[in-house]
């Protein structure tokens, strides 16, 4: 990504808080922060009939798709924020996400939580919400342990 961001005129998308339908917002990555001098928090909404969990048939997901005749998404472009201080050590790197992350939830009127990604699935599914391929079979870590 740094390389990319060398590069210049480049829009980068570091999608942070996605994994989650609740009104609440995921730990955010500092690496964002630490890589570009300007970033645009972009607040994403969207409503939908969305009935399946962590743990649910997949398989059952196009069907859910074709009750929402009416999708909506709504995309709100929020301030621009410098974030060149966190390479000159003015500001920490997990500062800047949190307040980014604290922008973008204002704007959803969610919460922000310092949940990561893996802290979401080890409650709901019981792993860490990778699948890994097992002699040829795609399968989850047993519940609570995790094969990094």
């Amino acid at each position: 990504m740094a390389r990319l961001l060398e590069m210049g005129d480049l829009v980068v998308v570091c999608p942070e808080g996605t994994t989650c339908r609740e009104p609440y917002l995921l730990r955010f990555s500092p690496l964002f922060a630490e890589l570009s001098d300007d970033v645009v928090g972009v607040a994403v909404e969207t409503a939908m009939f969305y009935p399946t969990t962590a743990g649910g048939l997949k398989c059952l997901d196009p069907f859910f798709y074709m009750v929402n005749p009416r999708m909506c998404y709504t995309v709100q472009f929020l301030e621009q924020v410098r974030t060149a201080v966190v390479r000159e050590g003015k500001v920490p790197s997990a500062d800047m996400a949190n307040l980014v992350q604290k922008k973008i939830g204002d704007a959803l009127g969610y919460s922000c939580t310092m949940l990561t990604r893996k802290d979401k699935y080890l409650m709901l599914a019981g792993n860490d919400g990778v699948v890994r391929k097992v002699d040829g079979k795609c399968s989850s870590p047993p519940a609570g342990r995790t094969n990094n």
